[in-house]
C-alpha cells in the first residue's frame, strides 16, 4: 500500500462526515504535514501521511513539534486502520 492511497482514503472518509482534508503546502517550509483536515465545529487537524511502517523525517518531525506548541493537534496516520480510528474518534458525540 502505498502513502497516496492512504491519503486519498483518508479524504473520502473526511468528506463523508462533512470535513474538508485540504493539501497543505506552504512554501518556503519544508516538512509540513501533508493534510490540513477541517471538520464541522471548528476542528482542524495536521495530518502527516505515511506508507505502512515509515516514519516521519526529521525535518517533519520539528515542522511537527512547531504546530503542536501552538495548541493544534498533529497526527501522523500509516494505514486504513488508522484513518477509521481518526474518523471514529472525531465522529464521537461529545
Amino acid at each position: 500500500m502505498r502513502e497516496r492511497d492512504i491519503e486519498n482514503y483518508l479524504r473520502d472518509q473526511v468528506k463523508k462526515i462533512k470535513g474538508r482534508a485540504y493539501k497543505f503546502e506552504s512554501p518556503g517550509n519544508a516538512g509540513v504535514p501533508d493534510r490540513l483536515v477541517i471538520l464541522p465545529g471548528g476542528r482542524v487537524y495536521f495530518i502527516e501521511l505515511k506508507a505502512p511502517g515509515k516514519k516521519s523525517r526529521p525535518l517533519q518531525v520539528t515542522q511537527q513539534r512547531k504546530i503542536a506548541s501552538l495548541g493544534c493537534t498533529v497526527l501522523e496516520i500509516d494505514s486504513f486502520e488508522r484513518v477509521d480510528e481518526f474518523i471514529a474518534k472525531v465522529s464521537e458525540p461529545k
